[in-house]
């Protein structure tokens, strides 16, 4: 068995579990950790023991016995440089999304991956959820004939969006609808995306922040078979179990219908103290105890295993790139009022000023 020297980047609460994911798997020889906040630093370290642990993570770029990266670093603005910088030392990258913050910066990652023939991939973790893998598995074996037309709505927290929004100004669509929209592409390849039509609300996050953050946003996309899906998402849900998130599923064919529901009631907690909640409700999952409740950890393993063993990944770079290109279109849609074509021009101030787009 080839065994591989592993290095995340930022273990907050998805890397977290990148590393003890890894750390339990013998694929993984050395395990190398770069955290800002010394406690945590510190803490991650010991759960699992990492050979390296620095604050500073162009540490580990200096390490020649790693083979991969993981990036699990905030803000999504250092995803571009450091998946540059690891790409361009010859290592294998994991990225958690957005892929970048503009299409140039994603398409040069995608170029200097091909040229030194590395494995590069976005963390799309819900391609790795059982519900939503049958979905794409029921369209791919004709089961529900052909697709015609597909609903999904994901909300969460408001005090889950105070913390997405208090690190970046990304949109719902960037950060929420974008699991949505990879999961809906994946299901529809090989059709692409041409036209999306996008609305923003704006409710209680704007009154408590006096910021100009919407508590939802809906995308209506058209693809060039005809197809056409809707995506709602927001992140203004009353305050409840922490990290509480739901997702319900309509996949439309010409021969039947996928109705999934994903909301996590199906483990609920009543305690005098606190009441009624559901503790396995986040979207990555957590911990219990020997097992781990959510698609984060297959995703980790996926991604350990390509480097490993050469194996293709699931979410290619040009995969998350075309989701980028169609959550930036809806941005210029909902601020514009009116439908986006694509494709996109490589910057999004270009994208704006561009008379083809209107």
């Amino acid at each position: 068995m080839k065994q591989i020297n592993v290095g995340i980047i930022g273990t907050g609460w998805c890397g977290g579990i990148r590393a003890q994911t890894c750390a339990a798997n013998p694929l993984v020889k050395n395990l190398h950790i770069a955290e800002i906040r010394p406690e945590r630093l510190a803490e991650v370290a010991k759960a699992t023991g990492a050979v390296t642990a620095t604050t500073d993570y162009r540490e580990l770029l200096k390490i020649d016995e790693i083979d991969a990266h993981y990036i699990s670093a905030t803000p999504e603005s250092l995803h571009y440089p450091m998946a540059r910088e690891c790409l361009l030392a010859g290592k294998h990258v994991f990225l958690e999304k957005p892929i970048a913050l503009e299409l140039h910066e994603a398409d040069e990652l995608i170029a200097i991956a091909r040229k030194n023939n590395l494995k590069f991939t976005i963390g799309y973790s819900q391609r790795f959820n059982p519900k939503f893998a049958y979905v794409k598995k029921s369209i791919t074996d004709g089961t529900i004939g052909k697709p015609v037309s597909a609903l999904v709505s994901r909300h969460i927290t408001r005090g889950l969006g105070k913390k997405i929004t208090g690190r970046t100004r990304l949109s719902p669509a960037a950060m929420e609808a974008t699991h949505d929209l990879d999961f809906v592409l994946w299901c529809l390849e090989p059709a692409k995306p041409v036209r999306v039509y996008s609305q923003a609300n704006y409710g209680a996050l704007k009154a408590a922040s006096g910021a100009d953050i919407p508590d939802t946003q809906y995308i209506t996309v058209t693809m060039d078979n005809g197809v056409s899906f809707v995506i709602g998402a927001g992140w203004s849900l009353p305050l409840g179990y922490p990290n509480f998130s739901t997702t319900w599923i309509e996949m439309v064919g010409t021969e039947g219908a996928l109705l999934v529901d994903d909301s996590h009631r199906d483990v609920i907690l009543n305690t005098m103290k606190n009441g009624m909640q559901l503790p396995m409700s986040s979207m990555p999952g957590e911990f219990v105890d020997h097992a781990y409740a959510g698609p984060m950890m297959a995703e980790t393993i996926h991604f350990l295993e390509a480097a490993a063993l050469d194996r293709p990944v699931l979410v290619t770079a040009e995969q998350a790139r075309q989701v980028m290109a169609v959550y930036i279109a809806a941005d210029i849609s909902a601020e514009r009022n009116e439908p986006v074509s694509l494709p996109l021009p490589e910057s999004r101030p270009a994208a704006l000023a561009a008379g083809a787009m209107r």
